[in-house]
């Protein structure tokens, strides 16, 4: 079993505030909805459409793609009661996203069509033309859907990174201050590893969350994904760029697969092969493949921490505090940003709607559509 930041006891050096980005996954364009002689008009829309965002219309159709890449096929039929509440969630991120999207256009920070083509050609780069064709089948997916989910997403880290990343500035009495407020999470009680891995599994995960959307579904195809692997990392790819295109492991991926400072009691609750792979590495150096019971995985040894108080002027306690104050401000500025878009548009959820008027009951803009 390999280690996740679920599972393992962290001292307070361990990262403290991971922020998950969602992907854009919203089809371009958007049309005014217009106010006729100063009096709203109610405006009729098709069975299919479950929303609208400044009349851009999003339909049952575009919730549906997204909603089959969020559930394991394999897996328990979930409920009705189940399917739609997710179903719900997703056409909730379609509305926000459609939102920043649309505030992207307006400041002229919409990706061109050249740093589309860039990002699509590094995607498809790992796989053979018939490997990558078979990744879309899988997910219902088409090139086209591919090149758009791209552009929005690209817009989007365009629209957050000048409306909120710019804006975040970290003193060094803010450093200071933090530490001060917690110094005794500063204290090391016993060795610490700081470990990062990529995990490749044998089969479909309900949920992968790596950049590329990758993931082994068979032996044969994990076995193939570790070979490229560790062929990328022998030709000097950077592990951490790797971990977050390519590992399933959801909750270490978006970080690198940075997994913090694991205490030396914690290895002894993980696999034994694992333990001795760990203690018998250097900082730096990267594992061979491990085969697991239900995994593979590669692991790198970032550093190696003795016991001991660390001091403020610790290079590496300076940056895992800069590291977790500018989490927490960029997680709560993208929050209150997107509130604030949201408020200032034009929002209809007529599923939601209707599932409210129908009280509980499946209402019949959902028949039919809650399957898998």
């Amino acid at each position: 079993m390999s280690l996740s930041p679920a599972k393992i006891r962290t001292t307070g050096l361990h990262r403290l505030g991971g922020v998950y980005r969602r992907a854009a996954l919203l089809p371009l364009a958007g049309a005014l909805l217009f106010a006729i002689a100063g009096c709203k008009q109610e405006v009729q829309h098709a069975p299919d459409v479950w929303a609208t965002v400044n009349g851009k219309e999003i339909k049952h159709d575009d919730v549906d793609k997204y909603y089959r890449t969020r559930v394991n096929p394999e897996g328990q039929q979930p409920s009705q009661e189940e399917v739609l509440s997710l179903k719900l969630n997703v056409l909730d991120e379609l509305i926000n996203n459609e939102i920043l999207l649309e505030r992207a256009k307006k400041l002229n920070l919409e990706a061109s069509d050249g740093e589309v083509e860039d990002k699509f050609t590094e995607m498809k780069s790992p796989y053979t033309e018939e490997e990558f064709q078979r990744q879309l089948k899988e997910r219902g997916l088409s090139v086209d859907d591919l090149k758009k989910g791209l552009k929005r997403q690209l817009s989007t880290e365009k629209l957050m990174n000048r409306e909120v990343v710019a804006k975040i500035s970290i003193t060094d009495q803010d450093v200071t201050d933090f530490y001060n407020a917690n110094k005794a999470q500063f204290n090391v009680a016993e060795p610490q590893y700081r470990i990062a891995q990529i995990v490749v599994t044998p089969r479909k995960e309900p949920q992968i969350r790596n950049r590329k959307n990758d993931d082994a579904t068979t032996d044969a195809e994990a076995q193939r994904k570790v070979k490229m692997l560790v062929d990328r990392l022998n030709s000097g790819a950077d592990f951490a760029q790797l971990a977050t295109d390519y590992s399933e492991d959801m909750n270490s991926a978006a970080t690198g697969g940075d997994l913090g400072y694991v205490p030396e009691s914690a290895l002894n609750q993980s696999d034994p092969a694992l333990k001795k792979m760990v203690v018998g590495m250097k900082p730096g150096q990267v594992s061979p493949v491990l085969s697991l019971k239900d995994r593979y995985v590669i692991l790198k040894l970032v550093t190696r921490e003795s016991p001991g108080q660390r001091n403020i002027a610790d290079p590496q306690v300076q940056q895992t505090i800069r590291d977790t104050l500018r989490n927490r401000k960029e997680q709560l500025l993208r929050s209150a940003y997107l509130a604030v878009a949201r408020d200032e548009a034009r929002v209809r959820n007529f599923l939601a709607e209707q599932v409210v008027e129908a009280a509980g009951k499946l209402p019949d803009a959902a028949k039919g559509s809650t399957g898998k």
